[in-house]
């Protein structure tokens, strides 16, 4: 039963609830009545505050089967009458969810059944957690449990029993590194199927006395793709945007969090063949262990001890046409945790803290990070971690550090104060040296704020930062500010950014300096009506590089228009034109040929189109082409693609291709770079993995092959066994081999 409340009287609605699956006209005329209704009192209340579910201690016990046969759930309230979020937000969703939560002294259930709109298999990509939403049926549950509208919790499986857990951060955003110990089921009939979880409260973080959480469930069914969730929100905006849930009312005090240590100990045994030294095979042996500990209700210490990433993914390999250092997503979980407060800092190219920066070339000694809210208003982030020193490359010891405290202000808006450090320890470089090779310290002191209104329609944000770097002074500050306007038709932006000729992020990624950057872009949105086609619109976009005295010297222009189809597939066409003042002598085929000269001028067009296919179907594909003019009058020719395959839900099979053609003047003449990936997904049960993922890259002559096979044997502790080589081709020979065994084990003493 859901129900609308007022000050002084509450009414039911929960006649929605009973409605039969056929009875769509009637759903819709209530559907429609809900938002009609919601639109009304929405500048009074919370939006969507009249959606509650009033949560009861459970009567019995829960065992999670995901079977519905305890007295508990027959007394649950039932959330349903989902509303449609896609592919139109203007009606009842047409496929059925019903929604039941308890609890009991130590968890937190919910029971959804997801009735299915034919009968036929699911849609899903595999039983590998944390899938991608998008191609997989599933349900979410995301929890808002401090009321902040900002932060909280998500949890979810797909329909064949693949977890989803993440931390929730700037109001709809989630990180899907975040691991935890908690356990659900799956059950499929021909009819429907049902996903029963537990949460432990020692899992999650909540303020201590709170009685209502914002709450929200999330249906995507590919068959009818169609998206939809139990509260009404805007198309433009995701499921998990928290300024659009409703509340979960506690009857009763929920548990008060005690002090709770988990220990993550590793064992490793490993063996590395280089054949390029020549040097006998090196044999290692490595023990290391991790720590959760809970410091409040919530906040919590994380504390690592020569930790070990050599099961993470290996990189997926690029051709670099580019004049500037390629950026590389952070794949190891311990920095991945909590990125809102440490690594998300700034935009793309201005990245105060880019953790990639620590121990890539060196090992780990210890790190720690303590994360969370100090109260309703207050997060606060502190990360330390040293490395040893590099006896082959001289690089010294090192210290990392970086401290955030974070202000909410208003409804979800917040501002940010950090300070990022980065010391060289017993390193003394001679004094009458000519350079020096490594600075002995790099700082990095700002100030973030963040616009982030309650209904999303503006949001915006902007940094300004300082370093500290011996030998460097004046014009050593990094500033940028952005815009934008969200509404169902319109997509309007403006980002800016000023970097000067000494700003030094040694622990950042800001790829060049000394330049002020401007990028607006407009997006217009239509809507046909009974059409295959469900939306389409233009989009224009330019982004200007000057020099600090406001010389230009480069520019982007980019005119495409993007129809999306009602079944997801996607069909975009694009013009663009660049204009470039080399700074730099540069290399367009960066293999070390020649350069054009610095300060020499380029002016080029080109033209291409993206093809994405249909999410739901078994074989999927996507295709870009890109043809034109390039540097010195020459031409390229981009070609890039990728077709997946699966078995549901055991194998998934991609395979990705970029083709190159560079045509330029002597002596480059004509350059073909070709770059092949293919990844095998096999996943036995939804804890047993074996994954493997083969890349051959032209423009450096190697082929890479990396496998990996995973048991998780229990919550949150696994086996690991990986193997990686590495080949050189023309002539082809082998570079190094890597087998890997790791175990972990979550300990709760």
């Amino acid at each position: 039963m859901v129900y609308l409340c007022f000050d002084n009287f509450k009414f039911s609605y929960g006649f929605i609830n009973h409605i039969a699956p056929n009875q769509l006209n009637l759903k819709r005329f209530a559907c429609s009545y809900l938002l009609l209704l919601t639109s009304l009192l929405a500048n009074s209340q919370k939006k969507n505050d009249l959606f509650k579910y009033y949560i009861v201690k459970a009567s019995s016990q829960i065992k999670v089967d995901g079977i519905m046969n305890e007295e508990a759930w027959k007394e649950a309230q039932v959330a349903t009458g989902f509303c449609m979020v896609l592919p139109m937000d203007t009606s009842c969703a047409n496929v059925t969810t019903e929604v039941r939560m308890t609890y009991d002294d130590k968890n937190l259930y919910i029971l959804a059944t997801c009735y299915k709109p034919s009968p036929g298999p699911n849609m899903v990509e595999s039983m590998r957690r944390d899938f991608n939403f998008g191609r997989n049926d599933n349900f979410l549950l995301f929890l808002d449990t401090y009321g902040d509208l900002t932060t909280g919790f998500s949890f979810g499986a797909n329909a064949a029993g693949a977890q989803w857990d993440g931390t929730m951060y700037d109001g709809g955003k989630v990180d899907l590194n975040w691991d935890n110990k908690w356990i659900s089921v799956v059950k499929n009939d021909s009819e429907k199927y049902i996903w029963e979880a537990a949460i432990p409260f020692k899992t999650i973080r909540y303020k201590k006395g709170i009685k209502e959480w914002g709450v929200n469930f999330s249906r995507n069914d590919l068959k009818t793709t169609e998206k939809s969730s139990w509260t009404p929100i805007p198309r433009q905006f995701p499921t998990a945007s928290l300024s659009y849930t409703g509340s979960i009312i506690w009857n009763e005090p929920l548990p008060e969090h005690h002090s709770n240590i988990s220990l993550i100990p590793y064992v490793l045994a490993g063996v590395t063949k280089d054949y390029t030294t020549g040097m006998p095979a090196d044999f290692r042996k490595q023990a290391g262990m991790d720590a959760k500990i809970t410091v409040s209700s919530s906040l919590n210490l994380d504390v690592t001890l020569h930790p070990d990433f050599s099961q993470v993914d290996v990189d997926r390999q690029v051709t670099n046409l580019s004049r500037f250092e390629l950026f590389f997503p952070e794949k190891r979980q311990f920095f991945l945790e909590n990125a809102d407060l440490f690594s998300n800092l700034g935009y793309a190219n201005i990245r105060p803290f880019f953790s990639r920066r620590i121990g890539l070339t060196s090992s780990i000694n210890a790190g720690l990070r303590l994360s969370g809210k100090i109260d309703n208003n207050w997060r606060l982030g502190v990360m330390d971690m040293e490395t040893q020193k590099n006896n082959n490359t001289g690089l010294p010891a090192l210290n990392f550090a970086e401290v955030t405290l974070q202000r909410k202000l208003f409804k979800k808006s917040n501002i940010t104060f950090f300070y990022i450090d980065k010391t060289s320890i017993n390193y003394h470089p001679a004094k009458d040296s000519v350079s020096t090779l490594y600075s002995q310290y790099n700082r990095n002191i700002g100030i973030e704020y963040n616009l982030a209104p309650s209904n999303n329609t503006w949001t915006g944000k902007t940094i300004l930062i300082k370093s500290f770097t011996p030998g460097l002074y004046n014009k050593d500050f990094a500033h940028a500010a952005n815009l934008q306007y969200s509404s169902r038709k319109w997509l309007i932006s403006w980002q800016h950014e000023v970097v000067g000729s000494n700003y030094n992020a040694e622990v950042g990624y800001v790829p060049r300096n000394n330049y002020v950057k401007i990028n607006p872009l407009i997006t217009r949105y239509f809507f046909p009506k009974k059409s295959i086609v469900l939306s389409h619109g233009p989009q224009l976009t330019s982004t200007y590089y000057f020099d600090t005295k406001f010389y230009r010297t480069d520019n982007e222009s980019v005119l495409s228009y993007l129809i999306t189809f009602r079944d997801k597939s996607t069909f975009n066409a694009v013009m663009q034109n660049d204009y470039v003042e080399l700074l730099a002598p540069f290399d367009p085929t960066n293999l070390g040929k020649d350069s054009l000269a610095a300060h020499t001028k380029h002016n080029w067009n080109s033209a291409g189109v993206d093809i994405v296919s249909a999410p739901q179907h078994t074989l999927t594909y996507s295709f870009s082409l890109r043809d034109g003019s390039y540097y010195d009058h020459g031409q390229l020719l981009s070609l890039s693609g990728d077709v997946g395959y699966r078995i549901q839900p055991f194998v998934n099979i991609d395979v990705a291709a970029t083709y190159n053609s560079l045509q330029l003047p002597q002596p480059w003449g004509k350059n073909n770079f070709l770059l092949l990936g293919t990844k095998i997904d096999i996943t036995f049960t939804n804890t047993l993995f074996l994954t493997a993922y083969l890349q051959y890259n032209q423009q450096t002559a190697n082929t890479n092959l990396n496998t990996r096979f995973q048991w998780r044997y229990k919550p949150a502790s696994d086996l690991f066994i990986v193997y990686t080589d590495n080949y050189y081709i023309g002539p082809v020979f082998v570079k190094n081999h890597s087998l890997v065994l790791k175990f972990t084990y979550w300990w709760n003493p």
